[in-house]
């Protein structure tokens, strides 16, 4: 009977030991193939889900946008890179052959059999009706697990820390947080320099019953869904993609809004689904319209402060002409391939 109590006890002794030498001499994380969480859940920082595209021909848009978020924060991003089964591998090949290969990511194949019947085909400007236009509108069946989510054009860089960008306050119901086109004194001289829309009648057909049916004003300020920080709870909960789908269906039959009008085919749907019923983003995180004219600049000193700029319209600053390229050049990556090339003069 002694001797089975020393053995028990020895073994007490020895597994105390085991417990305490462990603890002392811990494998470093970085040795590790897993990742362990060691913080109490209150410690562990909050991970800021960031979601991008990856176009075919546009990747490079892409690539700059992650290198200047993840440059100018210290926050915990991850980024959800959305694409197309024929791009993903050409995308993943660049960030792990280049200095993002440090960046948190999931690739996420988008299939855009979920628009058959969607999309009202339209000549003026195809480049409007690529699949991945529409992945703001599917966000929820992308992003399982957070709760708030930025999703971002690719044609924007971001000056500022995104940390800012994601602790916009939405107010309750608000499934989403955009910037309004009236809401910067500074850009109303580009606005009308360039001839941008930024009233509901540059998107929407008010010749239309349907469009006159909705009681929206003509002249109710836009909003530019380029930037957004969405709540994924309110978004399901008011399903609000089956209220984009709805939309674009009723544009199949009835051509509420085109692509000769000032937006294109992905702004107009959100225009009514969320209309009266969205957050504001501060005018600094959006800064628009460098590529709505070769010729038109903001000050340097306004580019500077600025906390997001964004080349929406059809010069872009990859190719030529298009302006400020500069400042989207700083955090280009070149492509490891060679396939995707900048457009210069001299080039």
């Amino acid at each position: 009977l002694v001797s089975v109590n020393q053995i028990l006890l020895l073994l007490l002794v020895l597994t105390v030991c085991a417990i305490l030498y462990n603890k002392v001499h811990q494998v470093p994380l970085a040795l590790r193939n897993e990742t362990v969480d060691l913080e109490s859940p209150e410690e562990m920082e909050e991970e800021i889900p960031v979601v991008i595209c990856a176009a075919a021909g546009r990747m490079g848009a892409a690539v700059a946008a992650i290198s200047s978020i993840y440059s100018n924060t210290e926050a915990n991003v991850l980024f959800y890179i959305v694409g197309l089964k024929t791009t993903i591998p050409h995308i993943r090949k660049w960030i792990e052959n280049s200095k993002l290969k440090e960046i948190k990511f999931k690739v996420v194949e988008f299939n855009p059999m979920v628009l058959k019947g969607k999309i009202r085909q339209d000549a003026s400007r195809p480049e409007l009706l690529q699949p991945l236009n529409f992945v703001r509108f599917y966000l929820p069946l992308l992003i399982q697990k957070h709760e708030k989510v930025i999703y971002l054009d690719d044609d924007v860089i971001v000056q500022g820390d995104i940390q800012e960008l994601y602790d916009t306050k939405l107010a309750p119901g608000h499934a989403a947080a955009f910037s309004d086109d009236c809401d910067l004194p500074s850009t109303h001289e580009m606005v009308r320099s360039v001839g941008m829309q930024n009233t509901y009648m540059g998107f929407l057909d008010y010749r239309k019953q349907a469009i006159r049916d909705l009681g929206i004003s003509p002249s109710t300020c836009s909003f530019n869904p380029g930037v957004i920080v969405a709540n994924m709870t309110e978004w399901k909960h008011q399903r609000i993609t089956k209220q984009l789908e709805k939309w674009m269906q009723r544009n199949v039959e009835e051509n509420l809004y085109s692509s000769t009008l000032g937006g294109g085919v992905a702004t107009s749907p959100m225009l009514i689904v969320f209309n009266g019923k969205y957050s504001s983003i501060n005018p600094m995180w959006h800064i628009r319209h460098l590529g709505w004219s070769p010729d038109a600049r903001y000050s340097e000193q306004f580019l500077q402060e600025a906390k997001l700029l964004h080349w929406n319209g059809r010069y872009k600053p990859w190719d030529y002409p298009s302006v400020h390229t500069d400042l989207w050049e700083n955090w280009f990556i070149p492509d490891p391939s060679g396939k995707f090339k900048l457009t210069r003069p001299d080039s």
